[in-house]
């Protein structure tokens, strides 16, 4: 019987373990040398211990700590780790602040926590995937894989195959598509043709067969067939399944087995941790909303007759059209005078409108001296109050707190393929480009750049990350639409 690689949190569980027990080592080594006893004889302190390791697995599980962690380098695997323990020591601080108990704890013992949790941690990783490595290139009882393969790509797939981190298999032998008169491909034989390697899987130890092939040749579906009978298990290689860059698992639609690609996927765990933190952020938001427009909607009508909220059609998620509500900080004909001024676009090709002085702004004129006069149109803009109303939109479901910025119809017609990369998620009301600059960035594809870096990276820790990041932008008005 085939035995899988482990998937999910069960692939690096090893990993985890040691983990918990490098932050309860750091965690009683640091009390022990701030208070000089045993941190779990006292009850306070046993239960922030016990505040520790969950805090260590919920970031562990929505922060993806562990993904990709046998591939990390030195550098990469400090970086890791150092985010790792902060946002573990963040969440232990804020029960401290909850539970109002921060007069208890030592909080020189909290940093120590985090100073030892970072080195036992980081040595601990690199230790053990150094062991991992070794043993699986050490390893004696290695599966026996064939190889099926066409000539031309032969040399390539069996580099790569050698390439692997932690291979689990062994490769012994090759079978081409065609007769090449050749006795080895690299240093592996080749032991049959494609008539004859039936028999030949049949009477060797041959534990699974990889198949890099095209399905248009009866040999090759003869040889998966024969090999099915037998019981051997089969790897194909699916063309265009291996670019960089894009996120491969299997899954069942319509009864059937298919492999799927998707630049990055949510568990669904993390999809409604998503969710949950945009309703509770959308109601939050949507209060403060009704209070602004309570406040500001009187001056804005004064300025400005009309409605005090603005709907837009916008393009949101994989090209589904909505109403985005935004505080109305333009003249009404502000779309139609939108061409007008279309040579003064900061962005010169076109796929964004950001003007340096927009005269549809409310308020906004230029006096017969050249000077230029601002109201309260360029205010709500500037502290990005017009913004707010978009909390209904995360509310109802047709936005995200953190995504990426909705494009308009006219915008999204200009798109051409790796554009439309960013409509793989909902559209946010604050997002990656918004706290790199916002306003300051003028080069369309370099908010791409940074919206498909986000929705590569994606995790429900990286959108606390940008949260933190838009109310520090918001307060200090730096770059602000």
């Amino acid at each position: 019987m085939y035995t899988r690689n482990s998937q999910g949190w069960s692939k690096h569980f090893d990993f985890l373990i040691i983990d918990v027990i490098s932050l309860q080592l750091a965690y009683v080594l640091a009390v022990f040398l701030r208070l000089g006893y045993w941190a779990y004889g006292q009850p306070a302190y046993r239960n922030l211990g016990i505040i520790l390791v969950l805090s260590d697995l919920i970031v562990l599980a929505f922060n993806n700590s562990m993904h990709n962690v046998l591939r990390r380098g030195y550098y990469q695997e400090a970086i890791a780790t150092l985010k790792h323990c902060l946002f573990v020591i963040a969440i232990a601080a804020i029960y401290m602040f909850a539970s109002q108990s921060g007069d208890v704890y030592s909080r020189l013992s909290l940093l120590y926590t985090l100073l030892f949790h970072l080195l036992i941690g980081y040595g601990l990783r690199v230790l053990w995937k150094l062991y991992v490595q070794k043993h699986y290139r050490e390893k004696v009882n290695k599966r026996s894989m064939l190889v099926v393969s066409t000539p031309e790509n032969a040399e390539s797939l069996l580099t790569r195959l050698e390439n692997d981190e932690i291979p689990d298999y062994q490769i012994v032998g090759v079978v081409l598509t065609q007769n090449t008169g050749q006795q080895k491909v690299l240093q592996y034989p080749i032991v049959a043709g494609l008539d004859t390697a039936a028999d030949y899987i049949c009477r060797e130890w041959i534990d699974s067969v990889y198949f890099d092939t095209s399905l248009e040749s009866p040999a090759v579906n003869a040889l998966m067939d024969a090999c099915i009978q037998m019981a051997i298990p089969v790897h194909y290689h699916i063309p265009n399944m291996s670019r960089e860059g894009i996120t491969r698992f299997s899954e069942k639609i319509g009864g059937t087995t298919v492999l799927t690609t998707s630049i990055n996927y949510a568990t669904p765990v993390q999809a409604a941790a998503k969710r949950l933190l945009d309703i509770v952020g959308g109601l939050f938001g949507s209060l403060l909303a009704l209070l602004i427009v309570a406040i500001v909607g009187p001056k804005i009508k004064k300025a400005s007759p009309g409605p005090v909220i603005f709907k837009q059609e916008r393009i949101g998620k994989n090209g589904k059209r909505f109403k985005i509500y935004k505080l109305r900080s333009m003249y009404p004909d502000a779309d139609a005078r939108k061409k007008e001024f279309m040579e003064q676009n900061r962005v010169k090709d076109g796929m964004m409108f950001k003007l340096d002085f927009d005269p549809r702004i409310i308020g906004n004129e230029v006096l017969p001296d050249g000077t230029q006069k601002t109201g309260i149109g360029e205010f709500i803009r500037r502290t990005s109050l017009d913004e707010f109303p978009q909390f209904f939109n995360a509310l109802k479901g047709d936005m995200s707190l953190v995504g990426t910025r909705p494009p308009t119809p006219d915008e999204w017609e200009q798109y051409e393929f790796h554009h439309r990369a960013r409509l793989a998620v909902k559209p946010g009301i604050s997002g990656m480009w918004q706290v790199s600059g916002r306003s300051d960035i003028t080069d369309f594809e370099e908010v791409v750049k940074l919206d498909t870096e986000y929705i590569m990276n994606w995790s429900p820790g990286l959108d606390l990350k940008i949260l933190f990041k838009t109310m520090k932008t918001i307060l200090t008005g730096k770059g602000a639409l």
